[in-house]
């Protein structure tokens, strides 16, 4: 049995620039890996299938799971004839701006390199990120990183300054897609991305926090006002940094202090069903 983790991300920019030609947006934004992961064992079958299961019922067993796909992918790329049961223990909530399905699908690609003793290279295991989402390519490699294009160019960052984070997830249901759709390119306020490089080099947390900004939250914020309630709250609580992460909903607030975040934690648990307070990875 082979045994991976799978960390959630947040965005601490995400701008849009650009309609490319192959319906897709240009992207550029930072993202950072925080302690709060989904954890996925391997293990060869003789069928030469690939099976998932995990007790989460929300969590698809076929194609519509990235892990399905991932693991898919790698055993016709790689000509692997015996299958692979993967087990899927959830804990990143499931279509909420955190990654969770693309970390699993980054989690399946790095097993099945050890389980069948493939012995790829990064820039492979890469390769076939790329195809399955944008996110992907990211949750591979993992840590702070300036994402591009689609989101598979990477450049490695520094790590945040070490903080506390509260992130909440109100029980609506976001399409990525039909935030992507509602993008006017010529309304956007970018986001200072070199101020957040600046910050992560300088290990400055306040101006890191001051510089957060996700051209998306608008958006998501106008179809569904409890994200904007959920801001609010986190901004009344003195959390020092607020955002919207990915396409939401999950809402994440930043703090040095950890009495400071149980207590943004607290004030939210009444309000919201799903509440994490975690810790910086990236």
């Amino acid at each position: 049995m082979i045994y991976e983790k799978a960390p959630a991300k947040i965005n601490l920019t995400l701008d849009v620039l650009h309609k490319r030609e192959d319906g897709y947006h240009e992207v550029e934004m930072v993202m950072t890996t925080i302690d709060l992961a989904d954890r996925l064992a391997f293990e060869m079958i003789h069928d030469d299938r690939v099976e998932i299961a995990s007790e989460n019922r929300f969590v698809p067993n076929d194609k519509r799971n990235l892990a399905f796909q991932a693991a898919t992918i790698m055993k016709e790329k790689y000509h692997i004839k015996k299958g692979v049961r993967i087990h899927l223990n959830k804990n990143i909530p499931v279509a909420a701006g955190l990654a969770g399905g693309s970390s699993d699908a980054a989690a399946t690609i790095r097993g099945i390199n050890r389980l069948f003793e493939l012995k790829l290279s990064q820039n492979e295991l890469l390769e076939v990120a790329a195809q399955i989402g944008s996110d992907v390519p990211f949750c591979v490699i993992g840590g702070t990183a300036l994402a591009k294009g689609r989101g598979e160019q990477l450049k490695p960052l520094p790590s945040p300054p070490s903080c506390w984070i509260v992130l909440a997830k109100p029980d609506v249901g976001i399409s990525t897609k039909d935030v992507y759709g509602q993008v006017k390119l010529d309304h956007i306020k970018h986001p200072n991305t070199s101020s957040v490089i600046e910050a992560l080099e300088n290990q400055d947390f306040l101006k890191m926090c001051a510089n957060l900004s996700n051209v998306l939250e608008p958006i998501t914020t106008n179809m569904h006002s409890k994200v904007e309630q959920i801001k609010s709250k986190m901004i009344n609580a003195n959390a020092t940094g607020v955002l919207m992460s990915g396409s939401g909903p999950t809402v994440f607030s930043l703090v040095l202090k950890q009495a400071k975040a149980e207590r943004i934690y607290n004030s939210l648990r009444g309000f919201c069903s799903e509440v994490y307070m975690v810790r910086m990875l990236g």
